[in-house]
């Protein structure tokens, strides 16, 4: 009671207005307070889709008949699926799945439309990536319904008598990659990108800034020592952390999870040299932004967010509109999702990755460049 009954207004006011000031002060914490919320708003609002629709699809055309013709267009209808090119019946179907560069390979087999007719009810044969289950499961359910619809408006006449029977082909799906759709296959090899995003920028952010704060800079600049030679030797061990990240979730991956591992580990290291190196320049940048290491963890999320949510790691990559895909082209993570996915679960080699290698490369130079620049006026 004495404590309640010796409350001062004024004191209470005296504090509220200097913490008014002080976050009027620092401008970075107030705008994340308010970035944030409308950030998640606008991410979660309008780019997460957990129904992802015009998901590309090849057709490896087998056949041109009228019927084969119908079934393509019933594809392009559902709403599911976006013909991206159609290919000759040669085409090896594994390689256009294995690039990334579809999401579904569908074969109509020579003679579709004559076996239809004489009642020899053809398969139509379609491959699915499904190394994320998410991205798939709603269209197969659709294309699944193709042989009751896809041929209405054809057997008429005097093909009327197929009408009423059984469907007039079949369609046989093959998941690859995944085929029992376990999501930890899918989730388990992405949390080695989104673990070392957040771990490597935020440490590389901290050590930086934390000299700053405790007055070791001038220190080491007393030294001989050149700024570049500074900054090199403070990331050069988060370099070597990562690489045990890497191990330790892959080790655990492979026998904690059973997900099979069935490409190159030395492929996947040489490639993850990119994604780090990726990381430290934005944790370099965000050092020389940062006026204390608080500051440095709060950039650290605010470019962690939408990584996550924009790099096909918790959503649908696909799912997502437009806009929300440019954005996500331009993170590392997105690209060495794909990587590590493709070489853990489809046995990716080099040239099938170099484009998802190169963008984090072109990343790491300039945020290594703005940094390093950054770093110098910093000092001076």
């Amino acid at each position: 009671m004495s404590a309640i009954s010796g409350f001062s207004f004024s004191r209470f006011w005296a504090v509220a207005v200097k913490e008014f000031i002080q976050m009027r002060r620092d401008r970075l914490t107030f705008a994340m307070m308010v970035g944030v919320p409308i950030l998640q708003l606008v991410l979660f609002g309008f780019a997460i889709n957990l129904d992802p629709k015009g998901l590309p699809t090849v057709i490896i055309q087998g056949d041109d008949s009228v019927h084969a013709r119908s079934v393509v267009a019933s594809l392009r209808t559902s709403g599911y699926l976006r013909i991206i090119d159609s290919l000759p019946a040669t085409t090896r179907s594994e390689d256009v799945l294995a690039s990334g560069q579809a999401q579904f390979v569908i074969t109509i087999p020579p003679q579709f439309g004559r076996d239809i007719e004489r009642g020899d009810k053809p398969a139509l044969l379609v491959q699915a990536d499904a190394s994320d289950p998410a991205a798939t499961g709603n269209a197969l359910s659709a294309v699944l319904q193709l042989p009751s619809t896809a041929l209405r408006n054809d057997l008429k006449g005097p093909l009327a008598q197929l009408a009423p029977r059984a469907p007039p082909f079949e369609v046989r799906v093959h998941r690859l990659y995944n085929p029992e759709g376990i999501t930890a296959y899918n989730i388990v090899p992405g949390l080695v990108g989104t673990i070392m995003t957040m771990t490597m920028i935020m440490m590389t952010g901290m050590a930086i800034t934390r000299e700053r704060e405790r007055g070791n800079m001038e220190n080491l600049l007393s030294m001989p020592l050149k700024p570049i030679e500074i900054l090199t030797g403070k990331i050069f061990p988060y370099i070597f952390v990562g690489y045990v990240q890497l191990g330790v979730i892959l080790v655990a991956a492979h026998f904690l999870f059973k997900v099979p591992i069935e490409g190159s580990l030395l492929l996947l290291c040489l490639c993850a040299a990119a994604f780090i190196a990726a990381n430290l320049s934005v944790g370099i940048l965000f050092s020389t932004l940062a006026k204390s290491q608080m500051q440095a963890m709060q950039m650290t999320f605010f470019f962690f967010l939408p990584s996550m949510l924009l790099s096909g790691f918790m959503f649908p990559f696909r799912g997502m509109p437009g806009w929300a895909q440019v954005i996500g082209e331009g993170l590392p993570l997105t690209h060495f999702l794909r990587v590590v996915r493709g070489i853990v679960l489809k046995g990716n080699e080099l040239p099938q990755l170099w484009p998802h290698v190169w963008p984090m490369l072109a990343f790491a130079g300039v945020g290594l460049l703005l940094g390093a620049l950054r770093f110098r006026r910093t000092l001076d």
